[in-house]
């Protein structure tokens, strides 16, 4: 029997070991370092729990069962598994990357990829077409979308098919849709990412990563330079993650609610300039969006007319928490300038459109209405 994704958030298709388990509705935590074998030669089928764990393997179940992946790794954060997805390249290797990422990804690749003489080539993927860009020595081609902040975003079918026609593999960051919204392997991309740390932990009290992928060879690559490099999700911390994604579904429902709401809110505002929100039917990649995922997702990014201002609402928001992160029940707003992208060189955050009037919201699920409120009377206080 296939699940639906929302049941698929609590359930495998095919439960293993309940006896083993005691019929317990809360998968047990092996909060345990090594395992004991029988005898020579007769193992439990696991040895070390950087290697392997059982929670961490049910988590694992999950998230590959919810992306349509053969297998799906947990690391200790999103940058760990990012970090262990480049080990997979070596010196003289060509990436092509979108030019507006998440701000760590982005340093990564300038600082440490780049020093290890792995060559990066940064477009606007939802904008521009790779082909100009590809080389002989091109590997892979890597994006986000929507990206972080900019919320730009590309057509993933369309990008695989250059890909597989080249030989390249596709790399998509799916964490702020997640796959309950979006699954990039089903439009062709062979790996995914995600920072577990936001919608599918969902609660703001625990860090994770995860790599996706439904190609064997790249399952065995990827765990090797897992065992081998060491990033491997704590036991408990896995158990967390897998707390949070039983109400995935509902989050993430509420979220975009909100996000809908508050972009409507946001766009009668005279001092706002600019809305991005791809639920918006304005948003260039709106008719995109309804062809490759099933919702919006909770991120929007708005800029307003002076810095004054936009310094002005950080300080002023009470409901809405002034923090880094995404993707928990709690809304938070950020700063990119200084949060997210601060290691950003200035030149490159202005050709992204990222600048000092530039705020990013992640809706949680409190009551949209409260929501509203809050940056209402904080828009207010910033005026005076």
């Amino acid at each position: 029997m296939e699940y639906t994704v929302e049941t698929r958030c609590l359930h495998l298709e095919e439960e293993k070991n309940k006896d083993k388990d005691f019929g317990s509705v809360s998968f047990p935590i092996y909060q345990t370092a090594t395992f004991a074998h029988y005898g020579v030669g007769r193992s439990t089928g696991y040895d070390y729990t950087r290697l392997q764990n059982p929670t961490r393997e049910q988590l694992e179940r999950i998230v590959a069962s919810l992306e349509g992946g053969c297998d799906a790794i947990a690391f200790a954060s999103g940058m760990a598994a990012i970090a262990t997805l480049m080990e997979c390249f070596k010196p003289g290797d060509h990436l092509i990357v979108d030019g507006d990422l998440y701000g760590g990804t982005i340093r990564l690749f300038n600082s440490v990829c780049k020093n290890k003489g792995i060559e990066i080539t940064a477009i606007e993927l939802a904008k521009e077409d790779p082909l100009p860009y590809i080389k002989e020595n091109t590997k892979a081609v890597y994006v986000e979308t929507p990206t972080n902040p900019m919320m730009n975003i590309t057509d993933i079918k369309k990008l695989s098919e250059i890909t597989k026609e080249k030989g390249l593999l596709l790399i998509v960051d799916n964490t702020f849709l997640s796959p309950y919204f979006q699954n990039p392997l089903s439009l062709g991309a062979d790996i995914i990412v995600h920072s577990g740390t936001k919608y599918l932990g969902g609660h703001n009290d625990t860090i994770a990563g995860f790599l996706v992928t439904n190609r064997e060879d790249v399952k065995e690559q990827l765990r090797f330079f897992y065992k081998t490099t060491g990033a491997a999700l704590a036991p408990f911390d896995s158990w967390l993650i897998l707390r949070g994604i039983k109400t995935l579904a509902v989050r993430m429902e509420r979220a975009q609610e909100n996000a809908m709401a508050v972009a409507e809110w946001l766009k009668g505002q005279s001092c706002v300039t600019k809305v991005l929100y791809p639920g918006l039917p304005e948003h260039p990649g709106y008719e995109v969006m309804k062809k490759q995922a099933r919702g919006f997702g909770g991120m929007l990014t708005f800029e307003v007319d002076t810095t004054e201002r936009a310094q002005g609402i950080l300080e002023h928001v009470k409901l809405i928490q002034f923090a880094e992160s995404l993707g928990g029940t709690e809304s938070l707003i950020t700063y990119p300038v200084t949060q997210t992208h601060a290691d950003v060189p200035k030149d490159k955050l202005l050709e992204n459109g990222i600048t000092d009037r530039v705020l990013r919201l992640s809706l949680g699920i409190e009551g949209k209405e409260d929501l509203i409120a809050d940056l209402a009377q904080a828009f207010t206080a910033a005026s005076k």
